[in-house]
């Protein structure tokens, strides 16, 4: 297939410093970046799709490398990451499980060492469509402190024959985090999980 044709990217960083209890020392960075391209399968059903996952591979690291330097640039400052993806109406679901490789292995590779898969979610709308985009610890997915979500869309988008493609990354776990579970601190960094 073509390379995807990208009709705009959007990046949005929110700085917070408390969530109602005492400021954080250093506030949390939450940051997404959103890609609206062409679905080229858009209008009909095809029964072989898997190919644009590799036309999305570069798309999906210059996404990944722009999110970290508007985060400040530090790749080990990221402690946190999700992906999702809004089809537009002339598409269908599996259309955007198709940014299951491409996004994830995006953020893996420009993070360096990350060991947890990057948690996803994907949906069918219209413009202004906003999806949850879950987030999780980079090396191991029980760290319950950085279980976390950011709200993403873009007002214009998808049109009925798009896609938004998402990326998320967070510096640290939630502003106030304090219900237990594993600690970022004793994470082994073996299996993804613990």
């Amino acid at each position: 297939m073509p390379e995807p044709k990208l009709r705009k990217i959007l990046t949005v960083i929110e700085e917070i410093r408390h969530e109602g209890g005492p400021v954080a020392e250093t506030p949390l960075l939450r940051g997404a970046i959103l890609a609206v391209v062409e679905n080229p399968f858009a209008g009909a059903y095809h029964e072989d799709i898997t190919g644009f996952m590799k036309d999305l591979e570069p798309l999906g690291l210059d996404m990944a490398t722009r999110l970290i330097e508007s985060l400040g640039g530090d790749k080990s400052a990221i402690r946190a990451y999700g992906k999702g993806a809004i089809v537009g109406q002339g598409g269908e679901l599996e259309h955007g499980a198709l940014w299951h490789v491409p996004g994830g292995y995006a953020m893996r590779e420009a993070l360096g060492d990350a060991k947890a898969i990057v948690p996803s979610t994907k949906k069918v709308g219209g413009p202004g469509t906003r999806l949850d985009v879950p987030v999780t610890h980079i090396n191991a997915s029980y760290v319950r402190s950085h279980f976390d979500a950011m709200e993403v869309g873009v007002p214009d988008a998808p049109r009925a024959n798009e896609l938004v493609l998402a990326l998320v990354m967070t510096t640290g776990s939630r502003i106030h985090a304090r219900v237990g579970g594993l600690r970022a601190e004793d994470v082994k960094g073996e299996d993804g999980l613990r």
